[in-house]
């Protein structure tokens, strides 16, 4: 058995149970979308936006890639950006990491890795993240904790990290400029409970704020 067919009967129940529910489901989505919030988050299988929030079709407008990592010559996440905030109006944005990232894993161990001789796309995502780490990596090499704990506390630093990113970018500062209310957060999800823990925001009233201040 191929493993489309069982996605594709656990649609249809899924369809038919939402239509029960609610004759006119689907039909409300049809005409367009007015998501609230863009969700950046990590593309591991075990952090999916919508399942871990409760969220229905139509609420999230969402991306995710290796690690949530926020780069400015990332022509999919910053034409996301763009199109989250002068299209659909998003006034938050939630960038989300989870303890366990494989990613940030994989950079911590990347100079012994043969991953770290290639020339790949791969490769170069995890030298771009290790670089963005490069500060928090010697306080995990020195820290007297146990691993799970370092690696935590390191997962929690690259959040804040990549949150610094988004809130420097030009989409999002150009946002705060045009006096747009935005709030932008930074939150890891525990892979142990299913809980959501924030870690960071940014409201429109600081980022104005801290614009004028550096005009």
């Amino acid at each position: 058995m191929t493993i489309l067919k069982p996605l594709l009967a656990r649609n249809r129940s899924w369809a038919l149970q939402q239509r029960q529910r609610n004759p006119h489901y689907f039909r409300k989505h049809v005409a367009g979308q007015q998501p609230q919030a863009l969700w950046i988050g990590c593309s591991d299988s075990r952090v999916p936006a919508e399942v871990l929030t409760g969220a229905h079709p139509g609420e999230l407008f969402v991306h995710r890639n290796i690690a949530n990592m926020v780069l400015e010559d990332d022509d999919s996440l910053m034409s996301v950006l763009q199109y989250a905030l002068d299209y659909l109006h998003v006034s938050a944005i939630v960038l989300c990491g989870h303890y366990g990232c494989g990613g940030v894993q994989a950079a911590v161990n990347l100079p012994n890795m043969p991953l770290s001789q290639e020339d790949s796309a791969l490769a170069r995502r995890m030298v771009h993240l290790r670089r963005s780490l490069a500060s928090e990596l010697q306080h995990y090499q020195q820290a007297e904790d146990d691993e799970t704990t370092r690696l935590n506390r390191l997962i929690e630093a690259h959040v804040v990290t990549q949150v610094g990113h988004l809130i420097a970018s030009q989409p999002v500062r150009q946002a705060w400029e045009q006096g747009k209310t935005l709030d932008v957060f930074g939150c890891v999800y525990d892979l142990q409970d299913g809980h959501l823990k924030e870690l960071v925001h940014q409201d429109s009233m600081e980022a104005s704020h801290e614009l004028k201040h550096s005009a």
